[in-house]
């Protein structure tokens, strides 16, 4: 396989560890680990300290695929399949699914190996572009608009990353339906699943909405737990989890065993888990809001509907990559420039899932006052 360079990873690899404030952060906080640990019942608690460092079961720890489960409507446990992270489920199910002679379409912009590991497996991918004069809102009818006879995937990310769009019910409805009739598979990126603001927001799980809906989760965001590398597919197609399944033999094989019954523990507890990551993204999102009505003179800015990130646009004639070099210079503050994306234009990434966000905010303040003095 011959695939471009992740454009993002890359950036991150260069400056993640070597800056004060990651202010473009996907993810949540991380969980503390002797915090962690403190939610496990008596049965985790056992599993915790009996474990063995050998190998797992390729499929995931039955307890932790029962657990996953969980968390949709119609899901079996043996409809669960467990990843080392995200990434590895998106690279074996676009493996599997795409190759020369399909097609695909990805929403965009977006996580790079969404659509570049279609494209290196030999698939065509269209790229339904997200628009902010739209409040970068999903065009169901122009998406469908999109779909062929050799169309085997489409993936949406919602909530998306990273601009925070959240589809509506009846726009989650007309997709799930037009691809239902037409047996094309949706992927359904749910990593920042159960962090929308609005609860009523939510929508139905890819993997419940029809029978090749597949949904994508992941320990790394909403769970604040990305040290893990715990991530899962979950579908009422077995065949096709079969075949994943029979791919993911050439990448990790299992998972770490410690890995998996932390996770355990943490989905078992994810009332209090998840309550803590809504209150770091509502304080946070608090705080920009102020912010950006505050320099309106420099930013333009759509609210985001659920997730940790927004994608605000720079305004003015400095270019986006410029500012932000400038700035994690002057100040030790990372934004993430859309040329990270693939997007043109003066948006970025800007994250507000981590505690330090109102130092980072000031550092960002105390740039832009020097820059217009």
């Amino acid at each position: 396989m011959r695939i471009a360079d992740f454009a993002l990873e890359r950036y991150f690899a260069r400056w993640e560890f070597a800056v004060e404030h990651l202010l473009c952060a996907s993810d949540v906080e991380g969980y503390a680990m002797v915090d962690l640990l403190a939610l496990a019942d008596d049965e985790t608690r056992g599993l915790w300290g009996r474990l063995k460092l050998g190998y797992t079961e390729s499929t995931g720890h039955p307890l932790l695929r029962a657990e996953i489960a969980e968390l949709y409507d119609k899901v079996e446990p043996d409809e669960v399949l467990v990843f080392a992270g995200a990434e590895e489920a998106i690279f074996c199910l676009a493996n599997v699914l795409l190759g020369p002679g399909d097609h695909a379409v990805v929403t965009w912009p977006g996580y790079q190996s969404l659509y570049e590991v279609g494209r290196a497996a030999g698939a065509e991918v269209t790229l339904h572009e997200l628009r902010e004069d739209q409040r970068w809102g999903l065009d169901v009818e122009r998406l469908v608009g999109a779909l062929r006879p050799e169309t085997r995937l489409v993936v949406v990310n919602a909530p998306h990353n990273p601009t925070g769009m959240l589809p509506t019910h009846a726009q989650w409805a007309r997709l799930s339906d037009a691809l239902a009739d037409r047996r094309i598979h949706l992927l359904a990126d749910e990593v920042y699943r159960l962090l929308e603001f609005d609860e009523a927001d939510r929508l139905i799980a890819g993997a419940d909405a029809f029978p090749q809906g597949v949904s994508l989760g992941v320990m790394s965001k909403s769970f604040a737990m990305a040290g893990l590398r715990i991530g899962w597919l979950a579908t009422r197609d077995r065949e096709l989890l079969a075949r994943c399944a029979a791919f993911k033999d050439y990448t990790t094989i299992c998972s770490a065993a410690p890995s998996e019954i932390l996770a355990l523990i943490g989905l078992r507890a994810r009332e209090q888990v998840l309550g803590r990551s809504l209150r770091i993204v509502s304080d946070n999102l608090d705080l920009l809001d102020e912010f950006f009505h505050r320099r309106s003179d420099a930013f333009a800015w759509v609210r985001p509907r659920g997730g940790s990130i927004a994608f605000p646009r720079l305004l003015g004639e400095t270019p986006i990559d410029e500012f932000a070099a400038q700035l994690v210079e002057a100040e030790g503050v990372l934004l993430l420039p859309g040329s990270q994306f693939g997007y043109p234009g003066n948006h970025f990434r800007i994250g507000f899932g981590r505690e330090d966000l109102p130092e980072a905010l000031a550092g960002l303040e105390r740039f832009l006052e020097r820059s217009t003095d």
